[in-house]
């Protein structure tokens, strides 16, 4: 089963929080916006890390409901409420899988004329990819398995883990 630990998730994301500090030690509005539910928990490390001053906002968005398959298909369930035009922007995801989801928010936040805006995961699932997208900072390339934890759930379930594992059959079929 594959697992990656507590303490290599901290280490990480203390190591993405280094490089986001460093790359925006000059920014003079830094907006972190998290990816509901799934992103919560990371967003929040990474920013208890930064040493830069940031705005955090959220956006929730829905493409899996209680499946473990995408459907392809993205709906805004909550906006962001932050003016992001003219500000850096780090759209913050718990996992970069098919890409749909990310493709389409950093289109959507294109479209309101940041500054600058890029994207960081905890996790990328490249052999997912149905779309030609990259995060800008990337905690773990993991493989193609269902994953749970450290915000990560399936049916709402699992959120609450302080380490990354693989969803065994048994705990969705049926």
């Amino acid at each position: 089963m594959f697992i990656i630990s507590e303490q290599e998730i901290k280490e990480k994301v203390k190591e993405i929080a280094q490089r986001i500090s460093e790359d925006y030690k000059d920014s003079k509005e830094l907006v972190l916006i998290g990816v509901l539910k799934g992103a919560f928990i990371f967003l929040a490390d990474l920013v208890r890390e930064l040493k830069v001053n940031c705005e955090i906002d959220f956006i929730k968005v829905s493409s899996y409901g209680k499946s473990t398959e995408s459907s392809g298909i993205v709906r805004i369930e909550l906006d962001t409420s932050i003016d992001i035009a003219n500000k850096d922007v780090i759209i913050v995801e718990d996992i970069l899988d098919t890409g749909l989801t990310l493709k389409y928010i950093k289109e959507l936040f294109l479209a309101r004329n940041p500054k600058s805006l890029k994207i960081a995961v905890l996790l990328d699932k490249i052999e997912r990819r149905k779309v030609d997208i990259k995060a800008d900072y990337v905690g773990f390339v993991v493989p193609d398995k269902f994953l749970v934890g450290y915000g990560l759930d399936f049916a709402e379930k699992f959120r609450y883990l302080p380490y990354v594992r693989e969803l065994s059959k048994t705990e969705y079929s049926p």
